[in-house]
Parts: structure tokens; C-alpha cells; sequence
């Protein structure tokens, strides 16, 4: 018997946080247009700067006003990878969310060079998050994860090669610190959140139930059919005596004695 129940959460709930989120960054992005004498972008992460490490905060909130495809282009894995992370890890969401966050920023603060002034945008957590379903996907012998995991391969695979220096442009250490972050997470709770369904037996065995022997059941019922058909067979062979009675008046010559 194989148990089943409900680990996932609602579709409307994971599209209701992964669209706030989305609909927060284009309010940044929209905030940064009318007041550019605030200079959003220093708000970003400044490498081995003590004032730069408020950036892990807010960095992925903010993206280059100049370039309108920095913001379009993290939109949709932002919402989907978030809606995915919701909907089918809801019990620790909100924790591997809040760790991603923190992890990728601080190791992008620690571990970056000099080559940018502030990092920005939300791609260190998209990142993270990516590498977070796909791995715990791997990990867990559960189908619907392991689906979501070859998904993400499928469609965001070629997201591997952000994590090397082939832009001068593209915060490289930021995708690395976040697919890094999200690996250890996902090793990190893979006892936590949805498992895969658990057989009768399996449930019994952690409990220390030992389960019936049912090899010895049949063994001994075979022996009592055995032991009942050699004794059938045993009273069939037995000699059978006929007693015969005769009474005492009667001749033994066999003459009537009525007159």
C-alpha cells in the first residue's frame, strides 16, 4: 500500500508571491527613472566595501535604468522559478528564499573583485534558485521534482555559462555565488519539504513494526495440509473387521424350528 498526501501548495499562492515580487522590481525600476539623483545603483553590492553590504538587501530590487532588457530578461525566471519554489517546496520556501538571498549577496561581497563598482540585479538569485530545484529535483526520488528538474535543465540550461567570465559586462561572481548557494541549500533540506510517498512497510519498519512473516505462514500452513492429507491417507489403509451376529436359537444346520 503506497501513501499519498498533499505536500504542494496552491497554484494561487505561488503565482500570487512570485508576480509581487516581479511587480517590486519593476517598481524600482520605475522609482529609478523618476529620481535619478538618487542613484538607485548604489544600493548594489560593492565588493570588500563595509558600506557596500547593505547591497545584499537590496541589490536584486535594483537593474540598470540604461539597459531595459537587464530587468525584462530576469522578469520571467524570477516569477517562474519562485511560483515553482513556492508551490512545490511551501513548507521551506520562505527559508530557502531568505538563505539564497543572504548567501548570494554576502558571497558576492566577499569573494568578488574590483572589476565593478556596485553589483545589481536579481539574477544571483535567479541563480540560486535554478540550481536549488534542480538539484534537490536530482536528489529526491520523487517524480514531480525530478520533472521540474529536467525542466529547468531543458529551458534555463544554457544559464551555465553566466557563471564564467565571458562578458565584461555580466556580474559573473554573482551567478556563481548564487548557483553555489542553491546547491548547498538544496543538500542542506533535502529531508525537509515534500518526500516521495512511502509504502506501508517502509512506515511500519521506521516505527519498529517488524511485518508479519509471511514465508513462515505459508511454510506452516503447507505442513498442516501435508500432515492432514498423510492421515486421510493412513486411515483409508486401515484393515476393517466385520462382526456378524447369530442367533442363539437358530440350528446350525439351518432348519426352521416353527411349528
Amino acid at each position: 500500500m503506497k501513501l499519498r498526501q498533499n505536500q504542494f501548495g496552491s497554484g494561487s499562492e505561488a503565482i500570487i508571491y512570485a508576480a509581487l515580487l516581479v511587480v517590486v522590481m519593476w517598481l524600482v525600476f520605475w522609482a529609478d527613472h523618476l529620481f535619478p539623483e538618487l542613484d538607485f545603483y548604489k544600493y548594489g553590492v560593492k565588493p570588500k566595501d563595509i558600506d557596500g553590504l547593505k547591497g545584499i538587501i537590496f541589490m536584486p530590487f535594483i537593474h540598470s535604468k540604461r539597459d531595459f532588457a537587464h530587468i525584462l530578461n530576469n522578469s520571467l525566471p524570477t516569477f517562474f522559478f519562485l511560483a515553482a519554489l513556492v508551490y512545490y517546496y511551501r513548507e521551506i520556501a520562505l527559508k530557502v528564499m531568505v538563505f539564497a538571498w543572504i548567501m548570494t549577496g554576502f558571497g558576492l561581497w566577499l569573494f568578488a573583485g574590483n572589476g565593478f563598482s556596485y553589483h545589481i540585479g536579481m539574477s544571483g538569485i535567479i541563480y540560486a534558485l535554478a540550481g536549488f530545484l534542480f538539484t534537490s529535483g536530482v536528489i529526491r526520488k520523487y517524480r514531480p521534482l525530478q520533472s521540474i528538474s529536467l525542466f529547468v535543465s531543458f529551458v534555463y540550461g544554457s544559464m551555465i555559462w553566466g557563471i564564467f567570465p565571458m562578458e565584461t559586462h555580466v556580474s559573473w561572481q554573482g551567478h556563481l555565488s548564487g548557483l553555489v548557494s542553491g546547491i548547498i541549500l538544496a543538500f542542506f533540506y533535502r529531508k525537509k519539504g515534500p518526500q516521495a510517498p512511502k509504502y506501508q512497510y517502509e512506515i511500519e519498519k521506521e516505527m519498529g513494526i517488524e511485518p508479519p512473516d509471511l514465508e513462515g505462514m505459508w511454510n506452516e500452513r503447507i505442513r498442516l495440509l501435508e500432515e492432514q492429507e498423510a492421515e486421510r491417507k493412513r486411515l483409508e489403509q486401515e484393515v476393517k473387521i466385520t462382526y456378524h451376529y447369530k442367533p442363539k436359537d437358530q440350528p446350525s444346520d439351518g432348519s426352521d424350528l416353527s411349528q
